[in-house]
């Protein structure tokens, strides 16, 4: 870590040269009042005047939100920024992070429409997203991590750790807010700054360099395999369709590559469902198979792969809610995947396909489409809308009753009761 002077001295130099990179004679920084956003603020006023920097605040509805953005108000009068603040709702399903995340940047946009937005992110998050991905069974291009500039998101800090980051905020007596949920082990990200990198600093002091040496050179491999892939996509394309030939004669990473940019962002596909779509690309020519994707479905009709969106939601259909509650919170509430496996109840542990399950209880394809799975944080999953209960969990999965008056289901143990 850089002594506090030496800290202060060094960001400001980073971000300046950013900014100045870019030309920037203004800018808007995503400001929590955290300590990464209030250094980000600090130092790029430092090079342009407080005036030109913009706080843009977004208020999740989190149980500390009021405070949060009392702090940002207080700041932003007290240092002569620009303030622009928006409030977000964050609602069931996917996790809270997930979709405060995706909710956060929406709003962001929509404060500073047109505008590139600087974001705090700093090489111990590049660290910490890397092995969350790592996690997830990520390929490649997600242990790319968090980009340095990504559509309007830009990162001056990618290059700079947390703790010079503090040692900055001391040198500088910003004395930023604190967050409350950043010391909440419910959220992964929180576990694996706590636990899972303290533990791998253990055995390599500089792990977050390993890290996010590890997510630059994944970069530089992406960019050059999009290079490879230009050709065979183009080969390949057949208007909306897409030829298996040019597909199944590539490498299989240029093939699976050339498959996800065909399928952005009209369908969802992790590297599961494309080691499936490949196999699809490279079978026999005669028939219509498919496959089911999270917005969609993809089939191979003879020699091409056409891609079939899922039927949008109607708007006075809305899915019941799924609360969930047990041991080992946090629970994960997401769409199922083709890939996914469980160990359902009725076949006592025995670990099966979902797809496969599916297909033997005879659950109609549209059913299924948008059927839901609860996960634990390691990725098992422990309920399958359609399926029920894993073998051997001791969970509450309530499902809120239906606008027609019907009743809720309780699922418990292995057991479902009606209330």
């Amino acid at each position: 870590m850089l002594a506090g002077v030496d800290a202060l001295a060094r960001i400001r130099a980073v971000v300046g040269l950013a900014l100045a990179r870019r030309g920037l004679r203004r800018l808007h920084v995503a400001f929590s009042g955290g300590p990464d956003s209030s250094v980000l603020a600090d130092a790029a006023a430092a090079a342009l005047g407080a005036a030109e920097v913009v706080l843009l605040h977004i208020d999740h509805g989190a149980p500390a939100s009021a405070a949060a953005r009392a702090h940002a108000e207080a700041w932003a009068a007290a240092r002569g920024h620009p303030l622009r603040a928006a409030a977000v709702t964050v609602g069931p399903g996917a996790s809270w992070e997930a979709q405060a995340r995706a909710a956060r940047d929406r709003a962001l946009v929509a404060l500073a429409p047109g505008e590139l937005i600087a974001t705090a992110h700093t090489a111990t998050d590049q660290a910490e997203t890397v092995l969350l991905r790592l996690a997830r069974g990520s390929g490649p291009a997600g242990l790319a991590g968090i980009a340095p500039l990504r559509g309007v998101f830009l990162r001056p800090l990618l290059d700079v750790t947390r703790a010079d980051v503090l040692a900055y905020a001391a040198a500088a007596g910003l004395a930023p807010w604190r967050d409350p949920m950043n010391d909440d082990l419910r959220f992964a990200r929180v576990r694996v700054r706590r636990e899972t990198l303290p533990a791998l600093r253990a055995l390599n002091p500089r792990i977050d360099d390993a890290l996010c040496r590890l997510a630059a050179a994944a970069a530089e491999d992406a960019r050059a395999l999009d290079a490879a892939v230009a050709p065979v996509h183009a080969a390949a394309r057949r208007g909306a369709a897409l030829a298996c030939a040019p597909i199944a004669a590539a490498p299989p990473a240029i093939a699976k590559r050339a498959l996800a940019q065909w399928l952005r962002p009209a369908l969802g596909a992790d590297a599961t469902h494309l080691d499936a779509l490949l196999a699809l690309a490279r079978g026999p020519d005669h028939g219509t198979r498919g496959l089911d994707l999270p917005g969609g479905r993809v089939e191979r009709v003879y020699d091409r792969l056409v891609r079939t969106p899922a039927a949008p939601v109607r708007p006075d259909v809305v899915a019941p809610a799924i609360e969930v509650d047990g041991p080992d919170r946090p629970y994960t509430i997401r769409p199922w995947r083709p890939g996914d496996r469980m160990r359902p109840a009725r076949l006592r542990g025995h670990s099966r396909k979902l797809s496969d399950l599916y297909v033997d209880h005879k659950v109609p394809r549209a059913s299924r489409a948008h059927a839901r799975v609860v996960e634990r944080a390691e990725g098992t999953i422990v309920w399958a809308e359609h399926i029920g209960l894993a073998h051997d969990v001791e969970v509450t999965i309530r499902i809120r009753a239906h606008e027609d008056g019907g009743a809720d289901d309780v699922v418990v143990g292995r057991r479902t009761t009606r209330t």
